[in-house]
């Protein structure tokens, strides 16, 4: 066997061991649904015996798993979904959260409303009474809204945010563009009161969520107890388009370096 076959056999066998749901292993997941004032809102749940933390996880694009039970109609490739069983063997117990019943498909301007924050506290409050430790909001690219939201509306709910390939510059077709040029950097991000975790990949191919911006993102987080920024490089080659989770966008072959980057920085800020 030559040795580029031999790279590739090797890097089909990392892939299926560390892919999780996304190359088809079976989770003790459940799902939940939990009545707020909105509407239902549904969401996988999993957890390890003694959780350190518990992790609200939010996809990106536009959100909308379309959870039949544990069956997902969308979004099994995207990085805090195909890492869903990862973040539970590093001892987090993770909620990744669909779209409400009253919505299907949603955008940035929906995911930064108190609308979606009254369903996301319901979520935070159902973890907190399945186990009384801190909650985390997690979000990657498009959900990089929703956590920020959740952090900023959140005080004494979410006790830390982490933002992974954050949209930082809009399209100047998205409705939110005229208040929200430079993305989530535009929120009222000065409010968060709980340490932040930024986190890029350094050849990040989106035009939307570059490498470059993730110094400014996290210097806008100037109410934070700290706000660390996480640059992580390497991979598989993309198998997907450069805004899609399967480049270097969503951390597409070093799945547990990412995973590992932000279940380090979480355990530390606990200490």
């Amino acid at each position: 066997m030559t040795l580029k076959r031999v790279a590739v056999a090797l890097g089909l066998i990392a892939f299926l061991a560390v892919g999780g749901a996304f190359a088809g292993s079976a989770l003790a997941e459940d799902f939940v649904s939990v009545e707020t004032e909105n509407g239902e809102q549904g969401f996988l749940y999993d957890t390890p015996d003694k959780p350190v933390a518990s992790l609200i996880l939010f996809a990106g694009g536009h959100g909308w798993l379309n959870l039949s039970g544990t069956d997902m109609a969308w979004g099994s490739t995207n990085f805090v979904v195909r890492t869903r069983d990862m973040f539970v063997a590093q001892g987090f117990q993770v909620a990744v959260v669909d779209t409400p019943s009253y919505k299907k498909k949603i955008n940035a301007k929906f995911r930064m409303s108190g609308e979606h924050w009254t369903d996301i506290r319901a979520v935070a409050q159902w973890l907190r009474k399945k186990a009384d430790v801190p909650v985390w909001a997690v979000g990657t690219s498009m959900g990089t809204f929703s956590s920020a939201n959740a952090a900023i509306r959140g005080a004494g709910i979410i006790d830390g945010l982490v933002m992974t390939s954050s949209i930082t510059r809009s399209a100047e077709s998205w409705n939110i563009y005229g208040d929200y040029p430079s993305g989530v950097i535009d929120m009222d991000l000065g409010g968060v009161t709980v340490p932040v975790l930024v986190m890029s990949h350094k050849n990040d191919g989106c035009d939307k969520t570059p490498a470059a911006d993730a110094e400014k993102l996290a210097a806008a987080f100037s109410g934070a107890p700290k706000a660390d920024v996480k640059f992580l490089d390497g991979g598989w080659p993309a198998k997907s388009s450069p805004c899609n989770a399967l480049s270097e966008h969503g951390y597409y072959g070093i799945e547990d370096q990412a995973v590992r980057a932000v279940t380090a920085f979480i355990k530390a800020s606990l200490k």
